[in-house]
């Protein structure tokens, strides 16, 4: 996996903090570099969507 360029980031503040984003606290996420102030911000948000989208593998979420 290519590394990822704070340049390529959607926003300038941490949606935890709102704290300026920092170069090595990006993570990808729906095909976009999300930044946030800190890695544990970011490791925050990464938990929160593996909770999410295994929640939705067992039947959480929409019908197909």
């Amino acid at each position: 996996m290519p590394a990822l360029d704070i340049a390529d980031c959607i926003n300038e503040t941490c949606p935890w903090s709102g704290k300026p984003v920092q170069p090595d606290s990006l993570t990808e996420f729906g095909g976009q570099v999300v930044g946030f102030c800190n890695t544990g911000c970011r490791d925050k948000f990464e938990l929160a969507i593996r909770h999410f989208e295994s929640a939705r593998g067992e039947g959480g979420g929409p019908a197909s």
